[in-house]
């Protein structure tokens, strides 16, 4: 590192230091008990999926559909990269970007 940066790297280092908190609010804290969720936590009781969205879900894949696919049908509502757009050019084999 040169000897012009010093006083920014410095400067850099006192701030994220001196802007931390010493002692957070208590609240709900995530990975302190992984086993167990905190009373009042959200509860997803039911999954709808309908038509919809598995013709999202199935973009780009051509019937019949492969018995690897199946873990589709327990899929809840927690993020999957499956069901998204991904990479364009020649790595789009599912044809997401040419809608």
């Amino acid at each position: 590192m040169s000897p012009k940066h010093l006083p920014c790297t410095l400067l850099t280092i006192a701030t994220i230091v001196f802007s931390t908190p010493i002692h957070a609010e208590p609240g709900h804290i995530a990975g302190l008990n992984p086993s167990s969720r905190p009373a009042g936590a959200p509860v997803i009781s039911s999954v709808k999926k309908g038509t919809a969205w598995y013709r999202q879900a199935l973009h780009g894949v051509i019937p019949p559909y492969p018995a690897s696919l199946r873990f589709l049908e327990d899929q809840g509502n927690w993020y999957t990269p499956f069901t998204r757009p991904g990479m364009t050019g020649p790595y789009d084999i599912r044809g997401w970007h040419k809608r």
